[in-house]
């Protein structure tokens, strides 16, 4: 203890020195935050309280004077530097000196002006926490008998509850000195020895409570409406408040029901909180923590001790879907007994005992329920003063959001959060949301906890309801009467052409209507199957044509798949007709089927009648099966009806605003449903449509040009397609200058520069971006503006179409609320009947629609996660499948490529999931660079996501590629990347020793705080075992050893040697581009400007300024 004492030494002389211990659980915590974050004013705390009547200024400051007299908290500093622990150091003797301002002259609305900038101006002042007092108190005289007094402190010192004790004695010791009179307080205990109760407290059996409470648990449980994060590239210290009151019935109706079923308000207030997060994050188990007041039964005279007692500890809460309300909240209250058995754990301890990996929280939210009023009067014994407490200026408590509950006659709700993090009106709505859970969870109580809802009725409506007001009265016609009907219109116009092929409307529909008869003779009807394997040709679109003229369905057989894939597919849809030609059918495996070779048997059908076969179509029948990828790895059919097509068309032609008879490309492979719309969205509106090869296909700069040169006025393409045709464009390739309208589908839309920079160049062209999966074909669809400046980044999926509904839902099938990811879920007329022969499958995806109205309405579960903006227009976010967990942390990897795509240096990034030789999940990155320049790109890249992304979203390595493989469909084929790396897995971790002696020394100190042989300079401090307490031991370490005020939060923003090497470097740059320059004579500016700043001068700096003035004047 002595050497100690020494060190205390520091800050004050040796016969002021009172005491000395450590620190509780939670004044380590604010300790840190406010280490860490000093700029953010973490835990400094305001009170402002108005005096009505005539004021002793005397017997205030005597009585605040006896306060900090008899509590010893009051006369407290904190010292952590070069200590292993830190440590509270009570003086003997500290002076409070109240400050007094006289602002009776102003008017009413200038005195308000002036304390509001009066307080932020001490708020912005701060604490020397190494000098006492932690407090102050300014008196503001407003009027002969009226006053206001701000009392500043940090909350180090006190709690909500201490914080009454102490105003309460002071008003009692006011009035006693007001009268000259004494009063005797009754003894009190000293904070020490609550300090000293918890070092006798059984650590063992802490642990194994809070190892067998978080086990499993190793991830904070994150809210989905975080969605500044990836947008932040600076530390933000805004924070906002938002606050609700419930009504007097409601809050007596929860009084009543905790009542009746022997609960208390904190559990049911908490229960609400916890079915909250679990709404919000999907998660049937969460974790947040909680606030308790810390005071032990067990130490005598604790109600009237002073001192900082409450704890916050994690919370975990599981919600079982089929559990009644009443049931769980008794389970919760039952846990929360056992909770307070170890609620004088440490945080950091908890931390790791738990999974949750070194410099992550162990939650963002915490839950605070007062137990004491928000406001209280304290009027003097004869009533000629009287003390109110205006208004709390809360701290923040560093964590993102916090949520303070008050139990005054009307249940209050107040939270505090980051909005870096939070967007205020999601609050709001959060807000709104807490409060009808809590009003549910008693007229709810037998309910299942899966069934309670969030949302108002009126929410309910707008998302069920509103949103999905999309019926049209009207059926649709068939897409072959469609076609017939305009081929009447424009029998002359140009339909198709391929090379120097063209077919008019009229020649079109003779040769598909002959095709089509010849069909009917071998059997083709309603849901006869009809393969066609032909290549990019006229007879590949009549094939198509004719078999839906003939009444059967067709079923593409890309001759770019492998022939496995392809006997799996005749396999599974069983065609009893084949349409190919020479070329392909070598390709086909061995079939039953009976072939029609369309290049050289035309002239077999040419005797076939040329008119319009009389059909009567069922909406129900099928009109394509198209194979999709399977999770077993069997492609599976899905089974698309004449009516979504026929819907899809009404709508695309009706209410789209497409172009008519515009020139479109035939772009997409037949087996894309892209295609379908493509060909018949044309035909059905007098197009022409414009056949290219596989060849023209795949190369950008031709492609260019033919869109030019045929004057090609629409195209649908995926978003890699686009992409690559607008950096051709950037590269000196042909603006298609006749694009009136650009159409992406089959996967997110990304604004990158290089488009918008295309789209720009494009006058009067207008970007949709449509979305649907292969068991729907399209179902919402989004128009961008005009404006390209005015365009997101990552746009919307839109609304849904006419006579489709859409609803985003939580894993219990529940409408989650505006903002809240949840899966996308499709019903109405755009559903296929499911999937050929695999009803099973079709089961498991295909459910009956609980919102629907009409019998036998269906489900369609996309697996894709989407949520709602304000305006109803739906954001797509990724597949669920595409969720990994890194860390624990639930990571969407088409964020972080966002992010990548953003990049100058990159055309195209892509990021996967891999193992490594541990089993480790790992991210890897695979870039296509703008340039054939990569030396350090992959620093590079690395630093350009750290400002953007948390560390466990950024990649631990990238693999440069010269290009991204491809699907046949223009998607991203994820599966061939391996291929691209010439490594087996992510490379292990491997040993990097320090290379400058800077390096050298930091590897020195990291190794002894962190008690290693060795540390080497790309290992991160928290994974080796850091937290939060040996980060304060090796930033202090540091400054000793470099000399600089190096702030905490480098540490945790650069976790490596590597990187804080370089942040020291950076560090000393600056503060030697800041160092003073000596005063010469002659410069009396020069002087008056460095003694406006001399108090901002270190003792170096101020020593080595004399010292070179010193000489200056020596040498003039």
């Amino acid at each position: 203890m002595s050497s100690t004492k020494e060190t205390a030494q520091t800050g004050d002389r040796l016969e002021n020195l009172e005491d000395l211990y450590p620190l509780s659980p939670m004044q380590q915590g604010m300790l840190f935050h406010t280490i860490y974050a000093p700029e953010s004013g973490a835990y400094f705390e305001q009170s402002v309280f108005t005096i009505k009547g005539q004021l002793d200024v005397g017997a205030f400051e005597r009585a605040w004077q006896h306060m900090v007299d008899r509590h010893s908290i009051l006369r407290s500093s904190f010292l952590w530097e070069e200590l292993e622990k830190p440590q509270q150091v009570v003086h003997r003797r500290v002076i409070l000196q109240i400050e007094k301002q006289d602002w009776s002259n102003l008017s009413s609305q200038d005195q308000e002006t002036q304390l509001a900038a009066y307080i932020v101006a001490d708020r912005d002042r701060g604490f020397d926490l190494a000098t006492p007092p932690l407090m102050r108190i300014v008196l503001f005289r407003l009027a002969g008998d009226l006053h206001r007094f701000l009392f500043s402190r940090h909350h180090l010192l006190l709690d909500r509850w201490s914080r009454s004790v102490v105003l309460k004695e002071v008003f009692a010791l006011y009035e006693a000195f007001r009268k000259g009179e004494g009063l005797a307080l009754p003894p009190l205990r000293p904070y020490g020895d609550y300090i000293a109760w918890l070092n006798e407290q059984d650590q063992r059996a802490a642990e194994r409570y809070w190892r067998a409470s978080l086990k499993g648990f190793v991830a904070p449980t994150a809210l989905a409406i975080d969605w500044r994060l990836s947008n932040r590239s600076t530390p933000e210290t805004d924070y906002g408040d938002e606050r609700i009151l419930l009504s007097e019935p409601s809050t007596e109706q929860l009084r009543a029901f905790a009542r009746e079923h022997k609960l208390t308000l904190n559990i049911l207030a908490q229960g609400a909180w916890a079915l909250l997060l679990s709404r919000y994050t999907g998660e049937d188990d969460v974790v947040f923590g909680v606030t308790v007041a810390g005071r032990p039964a067990i130490l005598p005279g604790v109600e009237s001790m002073v001192g900082l007692f409450i704890n916050t500890l994690p919370l975990r809460v599981r919600m079982p879907p089929h559990m009644p309300v009443l049931s769980w909240l008794k389970g919760l209250q039952a846990q929360q007994s056992e909770l307070q058995q170890y609620e004088y754990s440490s945080l950091l301890d908890i931390q790791g005992w738990s999974g949750v990996p070194r410099g992550v929280p162990l939650f963002e939210s915490i839950f605070v329920f007062e137990n004491l009023p928000v406001g209280s009067t304290y009027q003097a014994a004869n009533n000629t003063v009287e003390f109110r407490d205006d208004r709390g200026i809360g701290s923040t408590t560093g964590y993102p959001l916090t949520v303070l509950v008050n139990p005054g006659q009307r249940l209050g709700v107040q939270v505090v959060y980051d909005r870096a993090r939070f967007d205020d009106e999601a609050i709001r709505r959060l807000l709104v949301h807490l409060q009808m859970l809590l009003e549910r969870l008693p007229a709810d109580a037998e309910a299942f906890v899966s069934r309670l809802s969030p949302l108002t009725h009126l929410e309910r409506e707008q998302i069920l309801v509103q949103w999905n007001d999309t019926d049209v009265p009207s059926a649709p016609v068939s897409v072959q009467k469609r076609f017939e009907a305009q081929v009447e219109r424009t029998p002359d116009a140009a339909a198709v052409i391929f090379d120097d092929q063209q077919l008019s409307y009229r020649e079109l529909n003779r040769r598909a209507n002959q095709l089509a008869h010849h069909l009917r003779r071998l059997g083709v009807g309603a849901d006869v199957k009809v393969g066609i394997g032909i290549d990019r040709s006229v007879e590949m679109v009549i094939g198509v044509l004719a078999t839906l003229k003939a009444g059967g369905a067709y079923v593409p057989l890309d001759p770019e798949y492998p022939r496995e894939r392809m006997q799996l597919m005749l396999d599974d849809a069983r065609c009893p007709v084949l349409l190919t030609n020479e070329r392909v059918f070598r390709t086909l495996p061995e079939t039953e089927s009976a072939v029609l070779w369309l290049d050289r048997d035309w002239d077999k059908f040419a005797s076939e009648s040329d008119d319009n076969p009389r059909n009567e179509i069922d909406g129900e029948n099928l009109a394509y099966v198209i194979y999709t990828s399977g999770s077993t790895g069997q492609p599976k059919g899905v089974a698309m009806t004449e009516r979504a097509l026929a819907n899809l068309l009404s709508w695309q032609l009706e209410h789209a605003g497409s172009f008519p008879a515009a020139r479109t490309l035939q772009f997409t492979s037949l087996s894309f449903d892209v295609s379908f719309q493509e060909i018949f969205s044309t035909w059905c509106s007098g197009g022409t449509l414009l056949l290219i090869s596989d060849e023209l296909r795949r190369d950008a700069l031709s492609l260019l040009r033919f869109l030019d040169e045929q004057k090609v006025e629409r195209i649908f393409l995926p978003f890699v397609y686009l992409q690559h045709l607008a950096e051709a464009v950037e590269h000196g390739g042909t603006l298609p200058a006749h694009l009136s309208e650009l159409i992406t589908a089959g996967e997110q839309l990304e604004i990158t520069p290089q488009i918008a920079k295309f789209c720009g160049r494009l006058k009067d062209c207008a970007l949709h971006n449509h979305y649907g999966p292969s068991e729907s074909h399209v179902v919402t669809a989004y128009s961008l503006s005009r404006s390209v400046s005015d365009w997101p980044a990552l746009p919307p999926i839109g609304r849904p179409i006419a006579n489709t509904r859409i609803y985003i839902l939580d894993r219990n099938l529940e409408p989650t609320p505006v903002g809240v990811p949840g899966q996308l879920c499709i019903g109405g007329a755009s559903l296929s009947r499911g999937y050929l022969n695999r009803p099973e499958l079709a089961a498991e995806k295909f459910l009956p629609d609980p919102f629907a109205n009409e019998p036998g309405a269906r489900l369609y579960l996309t697996g894709d996660l989407a949520r709602y903006h304000d305006d109803g227009n739906i954001q797509f976010l990724c597949r669920i499948d595409n969720q990994v967990k890194i860390r624990g942390f639930r990571v969407e990897l088409g964020e972080i490529e966002t992010m990548l795509a953003a990049h100058p240096s990159l055309r195209e990034a892509v990021v996967v999931a891999r193992e490594d030789a541990k089993g480790d999940r790992k991210l890897l990155g695979y870039v296509v660079a703008a340039s054939n320049t990569n030396e350090g790109l992959t620093r590079e890249l690395r630093a350009y996501l750290k400002e953007r992304l948390p560390d466990y979203m950024i990649p631990e390595a990238f693999v440069t590629v010269a290009a991204l493989p491809l699907t046949p469909s223009g998607k991203v084929n994820r599966r061939a990347l391996s291929a691209l790396d010439q490594n087996e897995g992510v490379p292990a971790h491997q040993y990097a020793a320090p290379r400058t002696p800077l390096e050298e020394k930091l590897a020195e100190i990291w190794a002894k705080v962190l008690r290693r042989e060795r540390v080497g300079i790309s290992d991160n401090f928290f994974e080796l075992g850091g937290h939060s307490l040996l980060a304060t031991q090796l930033i202090s370490r540091v400054r000793s050893a470099f000399k600089v005020e190096l702030p905490l939060r480098y540490l945790f923003e650069c976790p490596t040697i590597e990187e804080l090497a370089a942040s020291i470097l950076e560090f000393q740059q600056k503060a030697e581009a800041h160092l003073p320059k000596a005063i010469t004579r002659n410069t009396q500016r020069d002087a008056q400007e460095l003694l406006a700043r001399i108090d901002q001068l270190t003792d170096e700096q101020v020593e080595s300024l004399l010292k070179e003035t010193l000489a200056e004047s020596t040498r003039n």
